[in-house]
């Protein structure tokens, strides 16, 4: 087993730390992202993405990985603090999160803007810059919004439905390029066995979620809660009487929504629209 390193400076933050050692196992090996890719079995670009901080990935590539570099335990371990860590997200945030992190369900309707569980970097970076954030804190906020998506990975990943308003769909990246890999990434995301995606299209008219972002988290307890968010905070909804009040409204919404399948052609036909890239 490699001699374990003092902890210090970026690295005492548990996903940080949990990247950092990935890519010193590696290195040290003398591997490249797609050797380790094909020796493991798993596309080399998410190995890529876990090292730069973007996903944490599941348990199940975790536990290969310990094999693999013969750390039984350790990256495993790494992940779970880093899975739990919440201390990268703004206070007012943290609940929410930590709720999330153990919710055995997750639906969600977006009004105008992706949700960040299916975000990419690019879409994410330009999202949070039109916010404020800049510098440090925009890499931070960008880095801390990609590792959530390891929520959605590995067997025991919770089903997750999102209704996506086609206003959401048409808001366009001011980068084209990016635009393209965001939708690109829905096209491939709706693939995946717990995940849900439909779209509101516009002729469906007023509805009772017409302004208001919402997500609502199914808990082990057997509990729902919802949280509903803006651009500059959020609030968490745990009152039975309130929660079940807009899981009707998001029932009704549903219901006006395409088919996944539908929702699927949609984006497709959204790509076919955009200019074509240059450099292809």
């Amino acid at each position: 087993m490699p001699t374990r390193r003092a902890v210090t400076g970026r690295s005492r933050e548990p996903r940080a730390r949990f990247a950092e050692e990935l890519r010193l196992l590696r290195t040290a090996r003398g591997d490249s992202l797609r050797q380790l890719g094909e020796r493991l079995g798993w596309d080399w670009s998410l190995f890529g993405k876990m090292e730069k901080g973007e996903t944490i990935g599941g348990p199940e590539v975790v536990q290969a990985l310990d094999q693999h570099y013969g750390t039984p335990g350790l990256l495993l371990a790494l992940w779970e603090l880093a899975v739990s860590d919440q201390s990268q997200f703004k206070e007012r945030y943290r609940r929410y999160m930590a709720l999330e992190a153990e919710a055995v369900g997750l639906w969600h309707f977006a009004v105008s803007v992706l949700p960040g569980l299916l975000q990419t970097p690019g879409y994410a970076k330009e999202l949070l810059a039109s916010g404020g954030f800049s510098g440090s804190e925009l890499t931070r906020q960008v880095e801390a919004r990609m590792g959530r998506q390891g929520l959605l990975e590995g067997a025991d990943a919770p089903p997750f439905r999102t209704i996506l308003s086609e206003a959401a769909l048409r808001t366009a990246l001011r980068d084209t390029r990016a635009w393209r890999d965001q939708l690109d990434y829905l096209a491939e995301m709706v693939e995946r066995p717990n995940l849900t995606l439909q779209v509101l299209p516009q002729s469906a008219g007023l509805h009772g979620l017409s302004s208001t972002d919402v997500w609502f988290l199914r808990l082990p307890d057997t509990r729902t809660v919802a949280y509903t968010e803006h651009g500059y905070g959020g609030e968490l909804v745990e009152e039975n009487v309130v929660v079940e009040r807009m899981q009707r409204a998001y029932d009704a919404t549903r219901d006006l929504a395409l088919s996944p399948s539908e929702s699927q052609k949609f984006i497709l036909r959204l790509l076919e629209e955009l200019p074509c890239d240059p450099s292809i």
